[in-house]
């Protein structure tokens, strides 16, 4: 094989593996929208919920909003030092592990603050609501696991 389709092979390999590590990333910084959305429709729906449980629960969300977003967009930084990294080595080597390590975090710490979002908007719900809200919890976070 000569030099030139060897390049071309490696730059078509390097180009596909960082396709594919955007890709995953996006993957899971989208799957926490999936829970938050069936736990908003049950905050909404079904626990009928006080005008002042509301005013906090909207507050609890417009911080989390924020926040959220600053992740995500750290996740899609993260995902592209990655792809670059994946352009400059060809392979698997201390840049790439260094930009996986990196989205790790970053998705580390978005699985964290939703966390700490759900039980601030659990201590605004009464004890019964508080029951409906963990069955919801639960059953979100197993259908992720399928």
């Amino acid at each position: 094989m000569t030099s030139s389709r060897r390049l071309l092979l490696f730059g078509l390999v390097a180009f596909v593996a960082a396709l594919a590590g955007v890709l995953a990333g996006r993957l899971v910084v989208e799957a926490p929208r999936a829970s938050e959305t069936e736990l908003h429709a049950l905050l909404h729906r079904e626990l009928k919920l006080s005008p002042a449980q509301q005013v906090k629960l909207d507050k609890i969300e417009a911080k989390f909003a924020t926040r959220r977003d600053a992740l995500e967009l750290d996740m899609r930084a993260a995902n592209i030092r990655l792809a670059q990294a994946i352009e400059a080595e060809h392979g698997y080597g201390p840049r790439v592990t260094e930009a996986i390590d990196e989205t790790h975090r970053v998705m580390g710490e978005l699985q964290k603050e939703t966390l700490q979002h759900l039980f601030a908007m659990r201590v605004v719900l009464d004890p019964e609501q508080a029951a409906m809200f963990d069955k919801s919890v639960v059953r979100a976070l197993t259908a992720d696991a399928r």
